[in-house]
C-alpha cells in the first residue's frame, strides 16, 4: 500500500531520529513504552513531560485513518490532476475521484450525491448555512432560531445576522443539555427563516431529538439546519427521516484528513442560498475555488469506513466509556457527569470534579491530552458557556474535564487516564480547605462568607 511503501522509502533516505518508533496508537504514555527525546523528556511551551501524553481529546480532533493515507496519496504523488480540469486524462480521474467520494459520503446520511457540496470544513459550512439563507430569503424571512449552546461558529454567524438587522432567538436548553421542543415551537414566527440546532454537542456530547425538531420545522415550513460534525460517523443520519434542509460535515472528526468538509444541502423541497465566496463557480455555485481532490478522497474513504465500522465502533467505545467511568467513580467521589447520561455520545464524557480548582486540575494531567470544552474557545480562561447554560455553578463549570474516546483509543490509555485523574483530583483535594470542611460534614453552601 502507498503509505507503506512511503514509509520504506523514507526510512531508507533519512537518518534514525532521537525517538521510538511505536504500534500506531493515539498514545504515547502507554506503560512500559518510553519517547527518548532526552534524558529530561520533553518541554513545550513551558511544560515539561516524561512523554508524548497519551491522546483523549477525540472531539477536537482525530487522527487520520492508515487507510485513509492510502486511499488519499495517489492524488498526492501521481493523480494530482485538477477536476475541474475537462480537456484531458488528468483532470477526468480526479473529477471521477471526486464524484466517488461524493457518493460515499453522501450514502453515509442517506442523501443523494447532487447534494453534497464540498467545503473546507464544518466552519464554513456553518456560515454558508445561517448567512446564506437568511441572505437569500431576506426580502421575505429576517428570524433565526438556534441554541445557546451551539458551536461559536454557529453563535458568531448569528450575531453577524443581527448586525445586519436581523432578529435571533437563542433558545435556552434544559439542565441536560436538551431543547425543550414546546419552547422552539413557539419560538417559530411567520418571517422564521432558520431553524439551526446541533445533532451532537461537541462538549457534552448530548444528542438532541431530531426527528422530533425536522417535524416541527416541517408542519411549519421552516428550513432546518444542524452541525453534525460531531455526529457523522458516530451515530445514524437520515436526513429524510430527521427532514433535515441543511447540514455542516467535517472530515477530520472521523478520522479522516483536516481542511475537508461538506455541505448537505437539500434539493425537493429545495432550499437556496447566497454563496459566500465569489470565484470560478465550483459545487454549483455554491462553493467557489478549485477542489482539493486528495482531501475529498481522504473524506470520503472515511464517511465508508465509518458506515461500515459504526456499530463496531461504538459498541467498543461504550465499553471504554464505562471503563473510564466505573474507575475514576470507583476512586472518587463529588463527580457529575455534565449533560444527559440517556441521550448521548458515548465517545464524549465530561465531568467536573467538586472541590477542585479547574486550571490546576488540567494543567496536572499534562500527560493526557484532555481539554475543558471546545478547541474553539479553549484560549479563555472563563467557564464554558455551554456548561453555564445547563445551569452548572460557576465553581463546577471551571473543573469541567471533556475525555473523548475513540477508534484507536486502548483499555491501557483509559486505565491510566483513571490513575493520573485520580491521583491528581486526590493531590488538589488534599490542599483544599473547602473538602476537609465537607468531610466534617460541613454545609459548605449555607456559610455566610464574610467580605475583608
Amino acid at each position: 500500500m502507498f503509505s507503506k511503501i512511503l514509509t520504506t522509502a523514507l526510512r531508507r533516505t533519512t537518518p534514525k531520529p532521537c525517538h521510538v518508533h511505536r504500534r500506531f496508537s493515539t498514545a504515547a504514555a502507554v506503560v512500559g513504552e518510553q519517547y527518548e527525546e532526552d534524558s529530561a523528556g520533553i518541554t513545550m511551551k513551558g511544560v515539561k513531560i516524561s512523554g508524548r501524553p497519551l491522546y483523549l481529546d477525540m472531539q477536537a480532533t482525530s487522527p487520520i485513518d492508515p487507510r485513509v493515507l492510502d486511499a488519499m496519496l495517489p492524488y498526492h504523488i501521481s493523480q494530482f490532476g485538477n477536476p475541474h480540469s475537462r480537456t484531458h486524462f488528468y483532470g477526468w480521474e480526479s473529477d471521477q475521484a471526486v464524484e466517488a467520494a461524493r457518493a460515499q459520503v453522501a450514502a453515509l446520511v442517506q442523501a443523494s450525491p447532487k447534494e453534497i457540496i464540498f467545503t473546507s470544513g464544518a466552519t464554513e459550512s456553518n456560515n454558508i448555512s445561517v448567512k446564506g439563507v437568511l441572505h437569500f430569503y431576506r426580502d421575505k424571512k429576517r428570524h433565526v432560531i438556534t441554541t445557546q449552546t451551539e458551536h461559536k461558529c454557529v453563535l458568531d454567524s448569528c450575531r453577524h445576522l443581527q448586525q445586519e438587522g436581523f432578529d435571533v432567538t437563542y433558545l435556552p436548553v434544559e439542565s441536560d443539555g436538551l431543547v425543550d421542543l414546546e419552547k422552539l415551537r413557539a419560538a417559530i414566527r411567520p418571517d422564521t427563516g432558520l431553524v439551526s440546532i446541533m445533532m451532537v454537542n461537541n462538549e457534552i456530547g448530548v444528542i438532541q431529538p431530531m426527528e422530533e425538531i425536522g417535524k416541527i420545522c416541517k408542519e411549519f415550513s421552516v428550513p432546518f439546519h444542524t452541525d453534525a460534525a460531531q455526529a457523522l460517523g458516530k451515530i445514524p443520519i437520515d436526513v429524510e427521516k430527521m427532514n433535515i434542509s441543511l447540514m455542516s460535515l467535517s472530515g477530520h472528526k472521523i478520522y479522516g484528513p483536516k481542511g475537508v468538509g461538506a455541505l448537505y444541502i437539500r434539493r425537493r423541497p429545495r432550499i437556496r442560498v447566497e454563496p459566500q465566496m465569489n470565484g470560478g463557480g465550483q459545487e454549483r455555485g455554491i462553493r467557489s475555488g478549485t477542489v482539493p481532490t486528495p482531501l475529498v478522497v481522504g473524506f470520503g474513504a472515511a464517511c465508508e469506513l465509518a458506515m461500515k465500522e459504526m456499530e463496531y465502533d461504538d459498541n467498543r467505545i461504550k465499553a471504554l466509556q464505562e471503563r473510564l467511568l466505573n474507575g475514576i467513580r470507583s476512586k472518587i467521589d463529588g463527580i457529575v457527569i455534565n449533560g444527559s447520561v440517556e441521550r448521548r455520545y458515548a465517545g464524549n464524557l465530561n465531568l467536573s470534579f467538586a472541590y477542585v480548582e479547574g486550571e490546576s486540575l488540567l494543567m496536572g494531567l499534562k500527560e493526557v491530552a484532555v481539554s475543558s470544552g471546545s478547541a474553539c474557545t479553549s484560549a479563555s480562561l472563563e467557564p464554558s458557556y455551554v456548561l453555564r447554560a445547563l445551569g452548572v455553578e460557576e465553581d463546577m463549570a471551571h473543573t469541567s474535564i471533556r475525555y473523548g474516546i475513540g477508534r484507536f483509543t486502548t483499555e491501557q490509555e483509559i486505565d491510566r487516564a483513571v490513575d493520573l485523574t485520580v491521583n491528581q483530583v486526590e493531590k488538589l483535594r488534599e490542599m483544599s480547605p473547602l473538602y476537609e470542611m465537607v468531610k466534617e460534614g460541613i454545609d459548605i453552601k449555607s456559610i455566610q462568607w464574610s467580605q475583608h
